[in-house]
């Protein structure tokens, strides 16, 4: 369930439609980095999983509306501490990252007959 709904994609349209209910093109516009295909995708398994509410809106052209549900609501306080979290520690984690691969980056192995670097163990 929680990779159903706290996903990359996932957090920013939760966070977008806490707010106020959104068309799809708000959406997109509120997140550049999304491509269209997976914010469908994003929005269609928020619904699947009751999280979302579709809603076809009456006006000419006729529009989609998304809203967060009753159930998607709940997820709110959990989501802002996500939010937060990744916001303060985000130099952190990319500093962990860049350490990990600067210190555990595969080292190649030797052509046959050459004795490699010793391991430590």
């Amino acid at each position: 369930m929680l990779d159903q709904v706290l996903d990359k994609w996932s957090l920013q349209v939760l966070e977008e439609l806490c707010e106020r209910p959104c068309r799809f093109s708000e959406l997109r516009r509120a997140i550049p980095a999304v491509t269209g295909k997976s914010l469908t995708a994003t929005l269609r398994r928020l619904e699947r999983n009751g999280v979302v509410e579709r809603e076809v809106v009456s006006s000419r052209p006729v529009a989609v509306e998304y809203r967060i549900s009753a159930l998607g609501k709940t997820l709110r306080e959990p989501v802002e501490a996500l939010l937060a979290w990744s916001t303060r520690y985000l130099d952190e984690v990319e500093a962990a990252r860049e350490r990990f691969e600067e210190h555990d980056a595969p080292v190649p192995d030797p052509p046959a007959g050459v004795p490699g670097p010793a391991r430590a163990g």
